[in-house]
């Protein structure tokens, strides 16, 4: 390492150093660590590393994006986006211009060391100031309308399974709730972190992208004889018993990640995801009897057990009956509906409370359901099953509605979205 490299690596860098470094696309490059969240050098470009030393942190750069099968966090902030610019390298620069952004970000870190002065805006908007990096995890996607837009000249690309969700029985989509050219979702175990993040990220593509619907959300993961338990969602039911394992290699190839030859090339170790805000009627529910509630779901609301068995991961069998001869779980069950189809999801659902809704006076709370697939079709497959059958149907109403391709992970020395601009 020379002298010039170790001033280099000393230095506390601007933003404005950052976007310059954004320039850095030397795919595959040797970098030289610095260990500490600074820069490295790389073929005559800077690139920021991953700080090993921060608190709470979880990788950027990696095989796949984080936000997927890292750990779920307490909260999220959900950002739908749409894309201002008019060329395909003009979008491109707006995802260089967020990468050394995003490690910034998940580095804990502030976007400028100290106000450059008074007399000009701040570089960071400055709420996460004193905060770490609270596992924040940032996952970036593109929608259909994106590869629809000729001036992106994408179209070639866009995958044959990448298509709006099609209308399912007893939706309610709203326009201010659906679709979106790009997606981002940061989640972290601190909401002023999670918010600070997509703030920061729309602020510095001001002019570029506008945001076109947004929605917080939180869950809690309690813990039995020291070990994570399944979450409840606002129904108070155990919400992903049968979820694949994210640590399972096996699973996640089988269920998430999309293998080579799957699908555009540009697409190999992405995936999918599928948000969903599901409205829940939680004055209905409140009057609902306990039986008619276990009913709904096919389970009992306390152990998560198939109706008719004791612990929450023992087998389902649709075909047990009670004493009097009757089928423990309806046919019409939120369950047995939803084992009608072999296809598997990964959910990381979050409920979400937004207030009132001024025309009833009711809850505006839910779950923003989000679930990642190696094809949009096994979402599509699995909601066509519970179709208007579906008992849950009486207490809840899906008003917003999204499917986005999720790049895979981003290299050292690469960028976000790299492999969709440099592929033929």
């Amino acid at each position: 390492m020379t002298s010039t490299d170790e001033k280099w690596l000393e230095k506390k860098i601007s933003r404005r150093s950052m976007l310059k470094i954004t320039g850095a696309s030397a795919a595959g490059a040797a970098v030289l660590a610095s260990g500490m969240g600074g820069v490295a050098k790389a073929f005559g470009f800077d690139i920021l590393e991953d700080d090993a030393t921060a608190q709470n942190k979880v990788k950027f750069y990696g095989k796949h994006q984080s936000g997927i099968t890292t750990d779920t966090t307490t909260h999220v902030y959900f950002a739908s986006l749409n894309v201002l610019v008019g060329s395909q390298s003009e979008l491109q620069e707006l995802f260089k211009t967020w990468t050394p952004l995003a490690v910034r970000l998940m580095n804990g870190e502030q976007l400028e060391e100290a106000s450059p002065g008074v007399f000009t805006p701040p570089d960071d908007t400055g709420e996460a100031a004193g905060l770490d990096a609270s596992n924040l995890t940032l996952t970036f996607g593109v929608g259909p309308s994106l590869f629809a837009n000729k001036k992106f000249g994408l179209s070639a690309k866009r995958p044959s399974e990448l298509n709006e969700l099609p209308h399912f029985p007893k939706d309610q989509i709203a326009d201010q709730f659906s679709g979106g050219d790009i997606c981002i979702q940061a989640c972290a175990d601190d909401p002023q972190v999670a918010f600070h993040a997509v703030r920061n990220l729309v602020r510095a593509a001001s002019g570029k992208v506008t945001l076109k619907w947004t929605q917080t959300g939180f869950t809690s993961t309690p813990k039995e004889k020291d070990k994570k338990a399944t979450p409840r969602n606002l129904f108070a039911f155990k919400d992903g018993t049968v979820n694949p394992s994210p640590k399972s290699d096996i699973d996640m190839n089988e269920v998430v990640w999309v293998q080579p030859n799957e699908s555009q090339s540009w697409m190999a170790s992405g995936t999918y995801l599928v948000v969903r805000k599901i409205q829940m009627h939680l004055e209905t529910w409140d009057r609902t009897s306990l039986k008619a509630q276990e009913d709904t779901f096919g389970r009992h609301r306390d152990s998560g057990a198939p109706i008719g068995k004791k612990n929450e991961f023992d087998e389902v069998d649709l075909d047990s009956k009670d004493a009097t001869g009757n089928p423990h779980i309806s046919a019409d069950s939120h369950m047995a509906l939803a084992r009608k189809v072999k296809d598997r999801i990964l959910r990381r659902g979050f409920s979400y409370a937004s207030g009132l809704i001024d025309e009833t006076g009711a809850y505006d709370a839910g779950l923003l359901f989000i679930s990642f697939q190696k094809n949009p079709q096994q979402f599509i497959n699995i909601q066509n099953a519970l179709g208007r059958a579906d008992k849950l149907n009486e207490y809840i109403t899906h008003r917003g509605s999204g499917v986005f391709a999720c790049f895979p992970g981003v290299q050292k020395g690469s960028y976000i979205g790299e492999k969709l601009f440099s592929a033929f």
